[in-house]
């Protein structure tokens, strides 16, 4: 297919260009008006200091080996709290992630930890089907969910019980920033752990409050849990997360942002890798939330002042297209400053705000991506099938551990 300058093609690009950065600055003027609220916010949840603290169940589900493992528990044995107890949950003994357990059990004898094996999982979710025996095994009331892959400071028990005290408050989930692993590709998806992830939520919980939770981290009341039926309810669901703070906000409690300071740390990978594993989250928000995932697509910056760019050079509006794509590089640049720095506090944004809007471009990428693909998708070495309302449908059990780490 051959297109000259002439080709009625090139105004159509041109308003697509004009109209997508025109969406991107609305929202580049909402992510700042959302961080600056979130950041009051804040504010007044680290001034609200109590004089007691329930016990605390830190919940934390392992499977396998995995780089930086050891760092990233031994952040949960330094917490800085008076009464809590980590329990791990594995589907069997012999997982080379309850080495490093034991290692760091004798290292803090002081600590109270517990081991649950789960056996093979009956439900799609193996993560949820763990976490169901790892609550059934605890009296506590106040629970900690979080990934192997989170690093925590020595205050962050604290922070994240704190706005639970309030009866009205269910779920309190967590804003991150990305660690890399110091190869560029984690560089980049580091990056949008910082900027692109916080931007969308912070919006999203100034136009609606929260009405979904970040699996990074959540912590959660033992009546909230037994109020939508348990945590068993989003077993069949790869976006779990986002099902629980859904369903603990439908039943009348108030979801919590908070920003305790938490690190997800990111594993060496290649592109290709990089790619779907940011396909496979986008294909779960596609599934789970398909109007406001269509909507995204309007919120990127990047791409559409390449469009801008292109599309006036081929009708004699070249300057036009040089400024609005300038504007979108700069859009995406102010963001990254905004949000990765002056709410995340994560100082990569500072050093690589010029390389953003790249990161941009590559989510935009994946978003459209998640219209391509098709519904199988790898987790953790299985093979699964997304459905409508993003429920999943195992396809496969033990793949070959080649397989692991899509």
């Amino acid at each position: 297919m051959h297109w000259s300058f002439a080709h009625p093609i090139w105004p159509a690009i041109a308003l697509l260009g004009v109209v997508g950065t025109i969406s991107s600055t609305i929202f580049l003027i909402m992510v700042m008006v959302a961080a600056r609220r979130f950041k009051r916010i804040t504010r007044q949840q680290a001034a609200d200091v109590r004089a007691e603290y329930p016990p605390v169940t830190v919940l934390k589900p392992v499977h396998g080996f995995e780089p930086q493992l050891e760092a990233n528990l031994e952040s949960f044995f330094l917490q800085d709290y008076p009464d809590y107890e980590i329990v791990f949950g594995c589907r069997t003994a012999d997982d080379p992630a309850l080495a490093v357990v034991q290692k760091l059990c004798q290292r803090y004898p002081a600590v109270s930890v517990r081991i649950v094996l789960s056996g093979e999982p009956r439900r799609p979710n193996a993560k949820v089907y763990s976490l169901d025996r790892m609550i059934a095994s605890s009296t506590n009331d106040y629970f900690i969910i979080s990934d192997s892959d989170i690093r925590v400071r020595p205050d962050f028990l604290y922070r994240v019980i704190a706005p639970l005290l309030d009866r009205k408050n269910g779920l309190v989930t967590c804003l991150y920033q990305g660690v890399p692993a110091g190869d560029f590709w984690s560089d980049l998806e580091a990056l949008g752990m910082s900027v692109e992830l916080p931007s969308g939520v912070m919006v999203a919980e100034m136009m609606e409050g929260m009405k979904f939770a970040l699996g990074a981290v959540m912590a959660v009341r033992r009546d909230a849990l037994e109020k939508i039926g348990g945590i068993g309810t989003t077993a069949d669901y790869y976006s779990d997360d986002f099902v629980l703070g859904n369903r603990v906000a439908e039943v009348g409690y108030t979801v919590v942002l908070a920003n305790p300071g938490v690190g997800h740390v990111l594993t060496s990978q290649t592109f290709r890798q990089t790619f779907r594993t940011q396909l496979r989250w986008m294909q779960s928000t596609r599934y789970s939330r398909p109007k406001g995932h269509l909507g995204t697509g309007l919120t990127y910056s990047t791409p559409f002042g390449l469009l801008a760019l292109a599309g006036c050079a081929a009708i004699g509006a070249l300057p036009l297209g040089i400024a609005l794509c300038a504007w979108g590089y700069v859009n995406r640049v102010v963001q990254c400053l905004a949000v990765g720095w002056g709410v995340i506090r994560d100082r990569r944004a500072l050093a690589y705000c010029w390389i953003y809007p790249l990161r941009d471009l590559l989510g935009f990428f994946v978003w459209a991506a998640s219209y391509l693909g098709g519904r199988y998708f790898q987790w953790r070495g299985e093979l699964y099938r997304f459905t409508p309302g993003g429920r999943i449908e195992p396809a496969s059990r033990n793949l070959q551990a080649a397989g692991r780490g899509a």
